[in-house]
């Protein structure tokens, strides 16, 4: 590269000090030659993109790494190939356990009302609401890992009560058997 392109110098250092690298752990993880040459691409594109900014990274190894990881990441979801589920799982069709479904949930708000404000409040907006445990940490000066716990012991402490109160009965697999309706 020549220097007209004005690429700042800390970034063709980082670069030349972690391209080879990065660029074996990239055909370490995609195990193709070939197929490592995109993301060493981009990753190199998205350092440039940082500009003058990269400069002040403290770990520009790190930084590069991450891009890698996060870029692989973002591929693998993206290719992620959905299977069919097989007939045998035809839950719609099956009306004992969608009525079961139906009579478990009439007892939800009642055991949701007694729980207290915090655990029915992350309840209430990430699951029934699907707000995002990012936007509900940030709204609630939280940090993300407080915030996953907190729904985490929120769910159990749900799930607890659904089983003492509603007297769900569980079989081998886990999965909902009976209950008593609760009004």
């Amino acid at each position: 590269m020549s220097n007209n392109t004005k690429i700042p110098p800390c970034i063709l250092t980082a670069w030349r000090e972690n391209e080879d690298e990065l660029k074996n752990w990239l055909i370490s993880n995609v195990s193709d030659r070939e197929r490592a040459a995109d993301p060493l691409h981009d990753i190199f594109i998205k350092a440039i993109s940082q500009g003058n900014a990269f400069c002040n990274i403290r770990n520009p190894r790190a930084w590069l790494f991450q891009v890698a990881r996060n870029y692989l990441i973002d591929a693998y979801r993206k290719d992620k190939k959905l299977l069919p589920l097989p007939d045998d799982l035809d839950v719609e069709n099956d009306t004992d356990v969608m009525a079961t479904i139906d009579k478990l949930t009439q007892c939800l708000p009642r055991v949701l009302s007694e729980l207290t404000p915090d655990d029915r409040d992350i309840l209430r907006q990430c699951d029934i609401e699907n707000m995002t445990l990012q936007h509900y940490a940030d709204s609630n000066h939280l940090t993300l890992a407080a915030t996953k716990s907190r729904i985490q012991r929120a769910r159990k402490r749900l799930r607890e009560n659904m089983i003492q109160k509603c007297q769900v009965v569980l079989d081998d697999d886990g999965s909902v058997c009976c209950f008593t309706s609760r009004e």
